[in-house]
């Protein structure tokens, strides 16, 4: 299935399949009480979701939306469980998967001890770059979710993405 960019592939509290991302990047959005969004997560190529469930059922903790075009491989959810409980060895292919989230995750704790948000916001770049080359992060993410992704204010996610900017302008022309 081919979902384009602001599609929904699942919601939040649903129980239901799960879901190979061939290619493309989705973003976890967790909505509170209040009904305020917060990123949770950014989910890439080759990854298994929701990695909770990917033992036994659950509710979804989050809503998964496209941040660009992804190709998304839907999986049965009996159809999974069924083979876990036939192959049990496929459990330790599990646990792999959710060890490198957890690394993954790891990098992303240590990019929020970062000294400096610039530095923050660099690293945070240069790992969407990996992936999207040639699409500046702030097309995929609003201020808002790139501070929360990195554990800053939008205001100062704001002035670093405008002091980038500036710094990337080519030089005018100079006075004789």
């Amino acid at each position: 299935m081919i979902l384009h960019r602001g599609e929904i592939l699942f919601r939040q509290g649903d129980i239901g399949s799960l879901y190979r991302v061939r290619s493309g990047l989705l973003k976890i959005i967790r909505l509170h009480e209040d009904g305020t969004p917060t990123l949770m997560n950014i989910i890439v190529p080759d990854e298994v979701i929701p990695h909770h469930s990917l033992i036994s059922p659950n509710p979804n903790h989050g809503t998964a939306v496209a941040l660009t075009t992804c190709e998304i491989e839907p999986i049965s959810g009996a159809t999974w469980y069924r083979e876990l409980e036939q192959s049990p060895e496929r459990y330790r292919s599990i646990a792999l998967l959710l060890q490198d989230k957890l690394r993954m995750m790891q990098k992303r704790i240590d990019q929020l001890t970062e000294v400096s948000p610039a530095d923050k916001l660099s690293k945070l770049q240069g790992w969407f770059r990996a992936y999207f080359p040639d699409i500046p992060l702030k097309e995929l993410l609003t201020q808002d979710e790139i501070a929360q992704f990195i554990g800053l204010r939008r205001e100062t996610v704001n002035r670093l993405l405008r002091a980038q900017a500036v710094s990337n302008e080519p030089a005018g022309p100079k006075n004789s």
